[in-house]
């Protein structure tokens, strides 16, 4: 009896079928590996240039899967937009929408070989008009890119952070490996620095202290000293007030803008927050079950949310001086991401379809200069760009 109802639970597996994904997901991943290896060792198959060169990152139909035991995970599947010069672009999505994942891809920190991006491109611009396809790019390419041109502050210091060395030693170590000219002298004295510009007042105290003898905000202040410590042109914040209280979520948030102006360096600022996006990004990023959903200038999505999703969200954040007894809850779930279906992804859970919605999924529709919906809706007033390009199982 409790195996019949095992057996009609749809998310029940048989040991016959894990083996067989096993099998499949080995294969796949050693096939990925040596197309990747092939790439890698080949400069031409990752040197590109920018379609815009006033972008610092550009995302192109970005495929990221993971190859689990239970089939594959379509993490990331078809992203596409841009990170221009000089700018703040805020990414927003429930969890497991896809954002971490998308920056984790940029970085190249992706746990291989479960985790792989197996389609598109992700152009970065090295300047001089030459551009690296990240998807490409060796590990000793990415050595001179990752805390150099481009850096990451996680989204937990106190896990980010090694516990057994000194703050001042995990920065000194950044600097050091991209700067091999600069003597030892040099090196602390621009940790200090470093230390400084983030409004640590003890700089040179908390350069001898370890990750454990700071407090939250200060733990987080040392890991955007380290991510700025090479002045790097992209700046990537995953969640970073996560866990920090109020005031100290003000204080990170001012420093992050007034470093930007400082240095120049664009930011890909990852929150759950609405209020925080509102404060701090030009443009805004809305992904919804591993896709872009929406985008636009942060003026496009605040003053005129478009897609049903994007509503929902607007409607469920608390507005000030408005009392509430209950906030908006969209209804429904997110779709099994290892078996997604091939209309849109929320349509099961929109008050808003048409009939179009239950065909294919909707390509990205130009409704302003700035602003870009995936919505069938849209169809007669805007201009049709392109469809998510996803990638085919068998194709691999």
């Amino acid at each position: 009896m409790i195996f019949k109802k095992q057996k009609n639970n749809s998310s029940y597996i048989t040991t016959k079928e894990s083996r067989r994904i096993s099998a499949l997901n080995r294969r796949l991943t050693r096939k990925l590996e040596k197309k990747r290896a092939a790439a890698s060792s080949n400069p031409a198959s990752y040197t590109t240039t920018m379609h815009d060169s006033n972008n610092v990152v550009e995302f192109d139909n970005v495929c990221t899967w993971f190859f689990s035991d239970v089939g594959v995970v379509k993490a990331v599947d078809g992203v596409s937009f841009n990170v221009p010069k000089r700018s703040t672009v805020g990414i927003v999505g429930e969890s497991g929408c896809g954002k971490s994942v998308t920056s984790l891809s940029l970085m190249q920190l992706l746990q291989r070989p479960q985790g792989q991006t197996v389609g598109g491109e992700i152009r970065f611009n090295l300047g001089d008009g030459k551009a690296f396809n990240i998807v490409n790019t060796p590990n000793s390419e990415m050595m001179k890119i990752r805390g150099n041109k481009m850096s990451m502050i996680f989204q937990e210091p106190m896990t980010s952070l090694n516990p057994v060395f000194r703050c001042g030693d995990q920065i000194d170590e950044i600097i050091s490996l991209h700067n091999p000219k600069m003597s030892k002298e040099e090196v602390k004295a621009r940790t200090i620095e470093m230390l400084n510009l983030v409004g640590i007042a003890n700089s040179s105290g908390v350069y001898m202290m370890y990750p454990h003898e700071l407090s939250g905000g200060m733990r987080q202040r040392v890991m955007i000293a380290m991510a700025l410590a090479c002045t790097p042109e992209l700046i990537i914040a995953d969640e970073p007030t996560t866990a920090l209280d109020v005031t100290i979520q003000a204080q990170i948030l001012e420093l992050l803008k007034d470093l930007k102006e400082k240095v120049n360096t664009s930011i890909m600022l990852i929150t759950h927050d609405l209020g925080v996006i509102a404060n701090m990004a030009d443009y805004v990023v809305v992904m919804y079950a591993g896709r872009v959903i929406e985008k636009g200038t942060a003026e496009d999505i605040f003053h005129n949310p478009s897609h049903p999703y994007t509503i929902g969200l607007m409607r469920s954040k608390p507005v000030v001086g408005k009392k509430v007894t209950e906030l908006y809850n969209i209804p429904g779930s997110v779709p099994n991401p290892v078996n997604m279906p091939d209309y849109c992804y929320f349509r099961d859970r929109c008050e808003m379809c048409v009939e179009k919605c239950n065909g294919k999924y909707p390509p990205e529709i130009k409704l302003s200069e700035t602003h870009i919906v995936s919505c069938w809706r849209f169809e007669q007033e805007g201009q049709i760009l392109d469809y998510p390009k996803s990638v085919n199982l068998e194709d691999l």
